[in-house]
């Protein structure tokens, strides 16, 4: 039985909505494919192995160009909790976060596991995409965040003092909830980082992250967006480290001309707030995506984490068509990545059309169930 609700966005919007989904993560995904080679390698490393300019195309990573690493694993799970907790909706059940453990339950469950049970009809498509299954040095964090059922929330969070940049990365596709008010957007990262990094600093990084996305996925400009993670950020208590690394991000722009020093300057110890200002930077000074992700990722810092922010931010900013297609035909997994981002897209474009408490596209609930 369908629903009976039509689109309710224009067409026009709808194909420029589904260029920034797109974009956003393919972007995330090809920054974190780019950094992984040189992940934790300083600058003169990466100079000894790549040459005078650093790395400037991708290189092999886990026996493969264009190979992803944990962080791009767990943006992909983060999109199937957020059309599953769409349809869930239907049942009267409404609570994302719920959703979003769950989900990331099933991408903790790749990294245990040899492949998909086909015995686990709830699991839905994605997570019975053997290419997922491949474990790409997860952080330790993560993995104890994620080792039993019991879902950390920012009153009673899991890992309190963890200060990673992971939660931030995984965080992209909330701000591409464009209906939702930014503050919600904040609010629905927070409590989903805090699930893995309970640390303030590392779950209110992962809110600022989310809300400029949000802001870029409406169309405003880079600056305009981190003005709005400013304003969200100062009613929160133990915001200033955010605050503070956004801040010198913007004031490094007017600091001469871009470069690795100036880049790892800003990476700090490699703490979320710090890779999110690095990235806000980086996307800042770009002439075009592919210079924004090399700068990105040819520094001292976490090269992976820091492409993938940064990524994620040029991918909403400008939509798919502006990301370097020489790098997109090799990237990992592209054909899910995109099938999911059309997903996410439709669901949250015609969601009415797919499924309601009346009833729903078969096809649609066998991708998603409810469960």
């Amino acid at each position: 039985m369908g629903a009976t609700a039509g689109a309710v966005w224009g067409r026009t919007e709808q194909q420029d909505f589904r260029s920034r989904v797109r974009g956003t993560l393919l972007g995330l995904a090809v920054g974190d494919a780019l950094g992984a080679p040189v992940d934790g390698v300083g600058i003169d490393g990466i100079r000894e192995a790549y040459g005078a300019e650093g790395l400037v195309d991708l290189a092999p990573a886990y026996g493969r160009r264009g190979a992803i690493t944990h962080l791009t694993q767990l943006t992909l799970f983060s999109v199937d909790g957020l059309i599953r907790a769409q349809v869930r909706r239907d049942t009267g059940a409404w609570h994302p976060p719920t959703d979003l453990h769950r989900a990331y339950l099933r991408w903790a469950a790749t990294q245990r596991d040899w492949g998909p049970d086909e015995r686990r009809k709830d699991d839905g498509w994605l997570a019975r995409e053997e290419w997922l299954y491949a474990r790409r040095d997860p952080s330790r964090a993560l993995l104890l965040g994620l080792a039993d059922e019991t879902m950390g929330t920012p009153e009673a969070p899991k890992n309190p003092g963890e200060l990673g940049p992971e939660a931030a990365a995984r965080s992209a596709p909330f701000g591409l909830l464009v209906g939702w008010e930014p503050q919600l957007v904040a609010q629905l990262a927070v409590e989903c980082a805090a699930q893995t990094h309970g640390h303030p600093t590392a779950y209110l990084a992962a809110g600022a992250y989310a809300v400029i996305v949000h802001a870029l996925a409406l169309g405003e400009s880079l600056d305009g967006a981190v003005q709005r993670a400013f304003a969200l950020l100062a009613a929160r208590p133990g915001h200033q480290p955010v605050s503070d690394s956004l801040q010198h991000a913007l004031g490094a722009v007017r600091q001469g001309l871009p470069g690795p020093e100036r880049v790892a300057e800003l990476c700090g110890a490699g703490t979320a707030e710090s890779l999110v200002g690095a990235a806000v930077y980086c996307a800042l000074v770009a002439a075009d995506v592919r210079h924004g992700l090399t700068l990105a990722v040819n520094h001292d810092g976490p090269s992976a984490a820091t492409g993938a922010l940064t990524g994620g931010l040029l991918g909403a900013l400008h939509g798919e068509t502006a990301l370097p297609p020489a790098w997109l035909a090799e990237l990992e997994g592209r054909p899910t990545i995109l099938e999911l981002a059309d997903d996410f897209a439709m669901e949250m474009t015609q969601g009415p059309a797919l499924h309601s408490p009346a009833g729903a596209s078969p096809g649609w609930l066998v991708r998603y169930p409810r469960a």
